[in-house]
């Protein structure tokens, strides 16, 4: 049998019990099997997995039903998530997938250099909400889907539309700055020094 993966990761340093609620809904579990997925991995961080473990107790009392994917999932890894992020792309014996990730840089980053289809969801309750603003601008430039926890079966059926659109990171350099301002004016907005 053909596998499919969508590995969802919350990041390492904050909750995002959400994100992991919503995904382990019985309406996106349907969604997943009707996409022909056959595996959920999570990575649920410090505070999750009790999540993971109400939701199998509700799938082993009848209240619950997991639509006959396989879910699985783990706190953290020290040596990053390259591997599971990779576990998503197609193989052999293997069908392209998706990463649910939250809208953290470093997550984004990681899963843009494997070259994964990515759905992007902003852990909207950080302060800032740097996180809507990244998903937001990397959506409109064609990397990934801006996901909504509301709405995550939308976000998928758009990841699949992605999938044959998305732009490659890093993007193409003809080696114009386009700013004109070189790498002082990156390390300058990266500071927080703006003219």
């Amino acid at each position: 049998m053909t596998q499919r993966v969508c590995f969802v990761t919350i990041g390492a340093t904050a909750a995002f019990n959400q994100l992991l609620q919503a995904v382990l809904d019985s309406l996106f579990l349907r969604t997943l099997q009707a996409s022909g997925y056959t595996k959920l991995l999570l990575q649920y961080g410090k505070d999750g997995h009790s999540i993971l473990e109400d939701f199998r107790a509700k799938v082993a009392s009848g209240d619950a039903d997991n639509h006959g994917i396989h879910i699985s999932g783990f706190d953290f890894n020290k040596m990053g998530l390259g591997q599971e992020m990779s576990s998503v792309k197609a193989a052999e014996d293997r069908t392209e997938g998706v990463v649910i990730s939250h809208a953290g840089s470093g997550s984004i980053l990681d899963a843009m250099r494997i070259d994964v289809p990515l759905i992007a969801v902003p852990n909207t309750s950080l302060l800032h909400n740097h996180q809507v603003d990244l998903a937001e601008e990397l959506a409109r430039q064609g990397y990934l889907v801006h996901g909504r926890l509301g709405n995550l079966s939308a976000a998928l059926a758009e990841s699949d539309i992605l999938r044959r659109t998305r732009q490659t990171w890093p993007p193409p350099n003809d080696g114009a700055d386009p700013s004109g301002r070189g790498l002082a004016g990156v390390m300058d907005d990266e500071m927080g020094f703006y003219d």
